[in-house]
């Protein structure tokens, strides 16, 4: 009996373990979701705005924004005026873009 016991005890043990260790994964690495609502509300109007403005401004965001710097990059990439640039000039609006 006392076998059967310490059994269920470190399978239980392990079991909670393996959830515990799920769980800091999931944590550690934030959704698109979420890196989209974190980029919009790093947004300067974002932080003036109050109320259903910002419910609208914050939706709106959602929506067009970019969650990631590759997708900010494929977005300026695929900007025309980033296609006839080279040099120095298509540097500066690479910057720039990518700030947006």
């Amino acid at each position: 009996m006392s076998k059967l016991l310490s059994l269920l005890a470190v399978g239980l043990a392990l079991s909670l373990g393996t959830a515990a260790h799920a769980a800091e994964d999931k944590a550690a690495a934030p959704t698109k979701q979420q890196s989209k609502m974190a980029a919009c509300n790093a947004d300067e109007k974002a932080k003036t705005l109050k109320g259903d403005e910002r419910k609208a401004f914050m939706s709106e965001c959602l929506k067009n924004k970019p969650a990631t710097q590759q997708d900010k990059m494929k977005a300026c990439n695929a900007d025309e005026k980033a296609k006839t640039l080279k040099g120095d000039e298509r540097k500066a609006f690479m910057s720039e873009c990518l700030k947006k």
